[in-house]
């Protein structure tokens, strides 16, 4: 009979090494579903609609990144044990609009530029929404027009609204444990439902 691949003596130890260097590294999953839940939820129509975001691909972006900082913001109040996941967020997000940009034909020479303009621009974009969200409605308001909105002039009730749902995402996501968040789970609530 020949020996099993499990059996020490014929080399078990090797498949035990194997299954290690093939399997998915955890944080990198929970990170993938974290981020494909942002990206779900920055494509809710209520944003464009009641929200007044542009439809177009620099909105998508921006509703990519506010979600993304609500979520970043949480994860850092246990930055200790959540160091790891926040980053493997940040570097999925960042792996997606490079494959993003590739995919729409931009150029190989010039993705790499573009994504360091768009880090550095929602770095930007992350102290001035946690600013906002540390003052008041009139500090947030002014940090997503400038932001959210960017190119268009957004009505007072789009920033109204923004705002609320800004305030009721961030209150829900500071109520969800680690575990959840390590797990991949996110829930960022219903948008219109602080209206």
């Amino acid at each position: 009979m020949a020996p099993s691949m499990d059996d020490p003596a014929a080399g078990g130890k090797n498949s035990a090494r194997l299954g290690r260097l093939f399997r998915r590294d955890p944080t990198a999953v929970a990170a993938g579903r974290l981020y494909a839940r942002v990206v779900e939820q920055a494509r809710r129509p209520w944003f464009y609609e009641a929200g007044g975001v542009p439809d177009t691909l620099d909105g998508r972006f921006e509703m990519i990144a506010l979600h993304a900082f609500l979520l970043l913001r949480r994860l850092k109040r246990d930055s200790g044990r959540a160091a790891a996941l926040n980053q493997a967020v940040v570097d999925t997000m960042f792996a997606d609009m490079d494959a993003s940009l590739r995919e729409m034909g931009a150029g190989d020479l010039g993705v790499g530029p573009r994504v360091q303009r768009m880090a550095a621009g929602f770095y930007g974009r992350i102290a001035a929404y946690e600013a906002g969200l540390s003052g008041s409605d009139p500090a947030l308001a002014a940090a997503l027009r400038r932001n959210l909105y960017g190119t268009v002039e957004p009505d007072a009730a789009g920033t109204a609204a923004m705002c609320a749902y800004m305030r009721a995402a961030a209150a829900r996501l500071s109520g969800q444990p680690l575990g959840s968040l390590r797990a991949g789970a996110v829930d960022f609530g219903e948008p219109g439902a602080a209206d």
